[in-house]
């Protein structure tokens, strides 16, 4: 079993509080993301439940045990850094079986795990090179292999992407998800990428100075976020937020509309400019300048044919406005 719970978790650096009491329940086998802008705490949050960081006042259980007190190397955790952290002057196979040999497991056993990594991480043909012979990608594998072959109740991911380029990191993406799929072990991953938290996440937390904004599925940050910092967060390009008498017109203090939920109209709408049009093939995204709205980003079909300083009408599709509060909270959607 690999729940975790945290139940009134704080943490404090002196007398700042970085981490406010904080409850939340990880199921058994869950594909969890915490994300948030850098410095709202997910990182600490990460450290708190592998133990590389004390908490100043909570509870942490793993797999029903509570891990409150307990080293990081009791905790029956795995842990992948943004750095690889791999022995240059090792093999592939030497690396993996690093921590196996700290813990005196026999050799047969060591050769059997080292295989079983090397097969579901596609490593079987690297086992005898080195780091420095391996692409980036590669000595990732090499890290979460380490990590594969201590069995643990759940692996913890820290920004392990962040040092990859942009289509290495699409393909990691899709090799971790897969691996998830495989293992059905309980996995946290840690990024500041709201698109990969959308495309690998079971649950996201989003986090917020140390807080926690929101957890649901991806879809349901994205249909129903519960205030605006989730709504501005989560989504490539960002929702639109439009305050003052537009707003006021819908009963609200705010509304959002999401890039793609704005159409080209004939009339009515808002009347603007396209001060910047990029065409991407499938999609053109398009910024509005509006006297009524401000500046709008439309998403729409790539063969649309805006160009900079055509003048447009938009307006949202009718059910997919959001409405918020003036403190904030999501209102229903008009």
């Amino acid at each position: 079993m690999g729940s975790i719970t945290l139940d009134r978790v704080v943490k404090r650096f002196g007398t700042t509080e970085v981490i406010p009491p904080l409850d939340l329940e990880i199921a058994d086998g869950e594909f969890v993301v915490f994300v948030g802008p850098s410095g709202c705490g997910k990182s600490t949050l990460l450290r708190l439940i592998a133990g590389l960081e004390d908490m100043t006042s909570g509870r942490i259980v793993i797999a029903d045990r509570d891990v409150s007190d307990a080293a990081p190397g009791d905790r029956g955790l795995a842990m992948v850094f943004q750095s690889y952290a791999l022995y240059p002057h090792m093999t592939v196979a030497e690396n993996i079986a690093f921590p196996l040999r700290m813990a005196n497991v026999p050799a047969a056993a060591q050769k059997e795990k080292i295989a079983r990594a090397a097969e579901v991480l596609n490593l079987g043909s690297y086992l005898d090179r080195r780091p420095g012979q391996l692409s980036g990608g590669q000595r990732q594998r090499v890290a979460i292999g380490r990590a594969i072959v201590r069995e643990p109740a759940a692996f913890l991911f820290d920004e392990p992407l962040s040092n990859l380029d942009a289509a290495l990191r699409v393909t990691m993406r899709q090799e971790i998800t897969e691996l998830h799929r495989k293992l059905a072990t309980t996995m946290i991953y840690v990024t500041h990428d709201q698109v990969e938290a959308m495309t690998m996440a079971d649950k996201i937390v989003v986090l917020n100075a140390g807080r926690i904004e929101q957890v649901g599925t991806p879809m349901e940050l994205y249909d129903h976020p519960r205030n605006l910092f989730v709504a501005g967060f989560i989504g490539s390009p960002k929702m639109n937020l439009i305050d003052g008498a537009e707003a006021a017109r819908h009963g609200a203090h705010t509304v959002g509309i999401r890039p793609e939920h704005l159409d080209t109209v004939a009339e009515g709408g808002w009347e603007g400019r396209v001060v910047m049009a990029e065409h991407l093939g499938s999609d053109t995204f398009a910024r509005i300048e509006t006297a009524e709205a401000g500046e709008l980003t439309l998403r729409a079909d790539g063969e649309i044919g805006l160009a900079h300083g055509d003048v447009v009408r938009v307006a949202p599709r009718a059910g997919r406005l959001h409405r918020f509060a003036q403190d904030g909270t999501a209102m229903p959607m008009a």
